[in-house]
C-alpha cells in the first residue's frame, strides 16, 4: 500500500533523489549526503518548505519537496518531485502530484510550478502546461578562457567571494529584484521579488550553511557609485570540478556597454583562479533569451539538453 508520509528518514530521501540524479542527469555531479542534509535544515530566506516520502509497503519509492515562497509569489507552490527508478511507472509519482495539487489547494494557492528533463508525457496527463523551455549549456573551462578586457569607460570592476561589501548591498538586492521582470519567464505566474541589503545577507548566509561557495563580479558607475551589473558563479564545496553561472543582470539604464560579457568573463578567470580543479560550468537559460544565450556561446558554452518549466492551475 502506498502511503504519503511527512519525511524524517534524511538518507532515505537522499537515496531516492541521488538515484533520480544518476538515471536522467548523469552528467550533473549529484551533492554529498552532508551537503544535501544542510539543504534540507537550512531553509531559503523568505520561504518555508515540506518535505515528504512515498512508501510502498515500508520501502520509501518517491521524495516530494514543496517550496512555499512567504514574501512574494503567494499563489505558487515550487515542486521537486523525484521517483527512484525502480520503482517508477507504479503510480508513486502520479500520487505524490495528486498529494502536492490538494496541500496547493490547501494553503490556498494556484500555481504549482516544477522543472524536468525528462517527464513531457507525466506532465502533460497531469495537465501542466509547458510554461518556459530552456536550454542548459556546459563551459569547459581546462582550455584557454575568453578575453578578460576591461571594463568600458566610466565604469570599473569589483569582485568578491561569498560575503559582499556592505556599500554594495542595496544595489544587489536592487538587481536581484530585477530579475523576474528582466529575464523571459514565459507563460510562468511568477513576479518581482522585493529584496533588501538584509535579505541578501540573509542568503549568503544560507549558501554558507549549505556548503556552498559564490564568486561575484560587478560593474561600478563611477560618476554614481552604484553597482549597475552582478553576475555570480557557484560551486558546492565537495564538488570542486563543477559549478553554475548563476545570476548575471546589467541595469537597463547601464546596457549596450558590453558589461554582462566583461563581467562574466572577468568572473570565470576569477573562478578559475580560486578553484583550480575546476573543469565544467553549467548555466540555464530560457529559450527565448538569445541575448544571454549569445553571450555565453561566445564565452564557449555549448548546449547539452533542454528543461521546462511545467505549470500547473488548481
Amino acid at each position: 500500500m502506498l502511503r504519503i508520509v511527512p519525511l524524517t528518514d534524511e538518507r532515505a530521501a537522499y537515496a531516492i533523489d541521488l538515484a533520480a540524479a544518476e538515471a536522467d542527469t548523469p552528467d550533473i555531479p549529484f551533492r554529498s549526503f552532508e551537503t544535501y542534509r544542510a539543504r534540507l535544515r537550512h531553509e531559503w530566506p523568505g520561504s518555508k518548505t515540506e518535505q515528504y516520502l512515498a512508501v510502498d509497503d515500508g520501502t520509501p519509492v518517491g521524495h516530494l519537496e514543496l517550496f512555499l515562497p512567504q514574501l512574494d509569489n503567494l499563489a505558487n507552490v515550487i515542486v521537486e518531485l523525484f521517483v527512484h527508478p525502480d520503482h517508477r511507472r507504479r503510480g508513486a509519482g502520479r500520487a505524490l502530484l495528486t498529494f502536492a495539487t490538494r496541500r496547493t489547494t490547501e494553503l490556498g494557492r494556484r500555481h504549482l510550478i516544477g522543472e524536468a528533463v525528462a517527464a513531457d508525457a507525466f506532465a502533460k496527463a497531469a495537465g501542466a502546461i509547458p510554461a518556459l523551455v530552456e536550454i542548459r549549456s556546459r563551459l569547459d573551462v581546462t582550455g584557454p578562457l575568453p578575453d578578460d578586457s576591461p571594463a568600458a569607460a566610466g565604469y570599473r570592476l569589483v569582485r568578491w567571494t561569498d560575503e559582499a561589501p556592505a556599500e554594495l548591498l542595496d544595489d544587489i538586492g536592487y538587481l536581484d529584484s530585477r530579475l523576474n521582470d528582466d529575464a523571459p519567464t514565459g507563460d510562468l505566474a511568477v513576479e518581482s521579488e522585493k529584496v533588501d541589503a538584509a535579505r541578501v545577507r540573509a542568503a549568503e548566509e544560507t549558501l554558507r550553511l549549505r556548503r556552498r561557495t559564490t564568486f561575484h563580479t560587478g560593474a561600478v558607475h563611477e560618476d554614481s557609485g552604484r553597482l549597475v551589473a552582478w553576475t555570480m558563479i557557484a560551486g558546492e564545496n565537495d564538488t570542486g570540478w563543477h559549478a553554475w553561472q548563476n545570476i548575471t543582470i546589467v541595469d537597463p539604464d547601464h546596457r549596450g556597454h558590453g558589461l554582462g560579457l566583461t563581467i562574466k568573463n572577468h568572473n570565470l578567470r576569477y573562478a578559475r583562479t580560486a578553484r583550480p580543479g575546476l573543469r565544467a560550468i553549467d548555466t540555464s537559460n530560457a529559450e527565448e533569451n538569445e541575448h544571454m544565450i549569445r553571450i555565453n556561446r561566445a564565452m564557449g558554452f555549448r548546449p547539452v539538453d533542454r528543461w521546462t518549466q511545467w505549470q500547473l492551475t488548481v
